[in-house]
């Protein structure tokens, strides 16, 4: 289904180079990136374009040495254009590359007589900036550097001219678009079953980027300006997005045909870890003689550490210490992975867990975790090293409690405690009822991808899940089988939204 011929992408030196450095002579400013080119370079080093970068043959050293390596560090070609020669502006590779592939120049300044030899050899010639703009009816005039990748997304799917490709148009920090794009999720060039991606830009005018995408893709935490902990989340209530998110959620609203993965109020309870608790209770109905026990953590929500109640509490909701105190809001927030773990009713004092808060037993489980993800109709799962047993815990606690962040500061096991752990009681994973539970999650849930983690209790084999969220990185499953998965459980996605319309 991907497109046959390769995209060739070159970019002029005038689209890249800050304008006060640009003309750089030994004595002038250091040449610089324009604002804004540093994040296009590289979500294009990730694009599956071929990318080149090029600059008239005159051009200062400086300029042209700072070209040479942007180029290097972004894996990209290089081409100093030659000196015109007659009616000759274009040099052997660019004319090699217009006979085999499809090609994009783009630029930031006029030059009429290079635009005509493009387009007499085929090349589309994107002018960006309006000071840049052009008569001639062959080039595509945009206004800003952000406005590219999506009008170069919409050139390429009309190229292809062909309705079963999908334009995806995701949402997401920077940091977790990089750790995506770095293994190959988000190809501007379409993709194996035919997805071209393009980033969202809140930057812009949200209405005409969404008239060119087909789906959204988006991770709506990242969004999350804050949580109201004492309103019971239930989406939109108790929750504040960006100008951003709140623009996209307004557009569902008003065209909720539209396919996004995925929608806002299936995501939601996953923001709320008494939510996710009672998601997860109604699973224990998988146990079955011969079969481990699967099941939620016994859990109790607090709204105090104070009360006089508490230990009763504790033992109504079959808790014992040690503890896990975590925040009720479980994502969104700064301080959503700041834990706890008490050993004893008096270290509740003082505690700096955000309230309200939900208790958990803490199961021993040999420090092994087990990841599941869930991508479309495939279930992949990897092994990680966890916590340590709670005696040992207990042991370097200092009769105190042992606070943490799970993101950054997980108190993992030490080499010497897994080998310890090896020679104790290890339980093994029963991988059906786990799938099991997968398949029930993905239709409660009503989710395309999400994961979930596994222990498996020592001593009574139990297998609890202690954790569920949404868009997770799945980075330890290999990309030659994630990415597959990936866009497959995104297309099929749309194709279920379609179906139901159409219905």
């Amino acid at each position: 289904m991907a497109m046959e011929r390769p995209v060739r992408l070159v970019l002029d030196a005038s689209l890249l180079l800050d304008p006060v450095g640009a003309g750089a002579q030994e004595a002038a400013p250091v040449p610089t990136l324009r604002p804004g080119a540093e994040a296009l370079l590289r979500r294009l080093r990730h694009s599956n374009l071929g990318v080149a970068i090029c600059h008239p043959e005159e051009m200062p050293t400086t300029v042209s040495g700072f070209l040479e390596m942007t180029a290097d560090l972004n894996s990209f070609g290089y081409i100093p254009l030659p000196a015109p020669t007659g009616n000759h502006l274009l040099n052997e590779l660019m004319l090699e590359w217009s006979r085999t592939s499809s090609c994009f120049y783009v630029t930031s300044r006029v030059d009429e007589d290079l635009f005509s030899e493009l387009q007499s050899h085929n090349w589309k010639v994107i002018a960006v900036d309006s000071e840049c703009g052009t008569k001639d009816s062959g080039v595509v005039n945009i206004g800003k550097l952000q406005e590219l990748l999506i009008t170069l997304a919409t050139l390429i799917k009309k190229e292809i001219a062909s309705s079963s490709i999908l334009m995806v148009g995701y949402a997401m920090k920077p940091s977790r678009e990089e750790d995506f794009a770095k293994r190959g999720a988000f190809p501007l060039y379409p993709s194996q079953n035919g997805l071209i991606f393009v980033p969202l830009s809140f930057e812009l005018p949200l209405a005409s980027q969404l008239q060119e995408v087909d789906i959204i893709l988006h991770k709506m935490t990242d969004e999350i300006i804050s949580i109201d902990p004492n309103c019971s989340i239930s989406f939109p209530r108790g929750i504040s997005f960006s100008a951003g998110m709140s623009e996209v959620i307004r557009f569902m609203e008003e065209y909720p045909d539209f396919c996004i993965i995925d929608p806002f109020k299936h995501i939601s309870p996953l923001l709320d870890r008494l939510q996710i608790q009672e998601i997860l209770v109604k699973l224990q109905e998988l146990g079955s003689e011969g079969r481990p026990k699967l099941r939620a953590p016994h859990s109790l929500k607090v709204i105090n550490f104070s009360g006089s109640e508490l230990q009763k509490q504790l033992a109504e909701a079959n808790l014992s210490f040690p503890l896990i105190v975590k925040p009720q809001v479980a994502c969104g927030v700064a301080d959503a992975h700041n834990m706890a773990l008490v050993f004893q009713i008096e270290e509740f004092s003082n505690l700096s867990v955000p309230l309200p808060a939900i208790l958990q037993e803490y199961i021993d489980h040999g420090s092994k975790i087990y990841k599941f993800y869930v991508i479309g109709d495939k279930v992949f799962h990897a092994v990680k090293t966890s916590m340590p047993n709670a005696n040992l815990l207990k042991s370097s606690s200092g009769d105190e409690p042992l606070t943490f962040n799970s993101l950054k500061t997980l108190p993992v096991a030490t080499k010497e405690q897994l080998l310890l752990n090896r020679a104790q009681d290890n339980k093994s994973l029963n991988i059906g009822v786990v799938e099991e539970a997968a398949k029930l999650l993905k239709e409660s849930l009503g989710l395309t991808i999400f994961g979930f983690d596994v222990v498996v209790q020592e001593g009574t084999g139990d297998h609890v899940i202690v954790d569920l969220n949404y868009l997770p990185s799945f980075k330890e499953v290999p990309d030659s089988e994630a990415m597959p998965a990936f866009w497959d459980a995104i297309r099929q996605s749309h194709e279920s939204k379609k179906g139901k319309v159409q219905t």
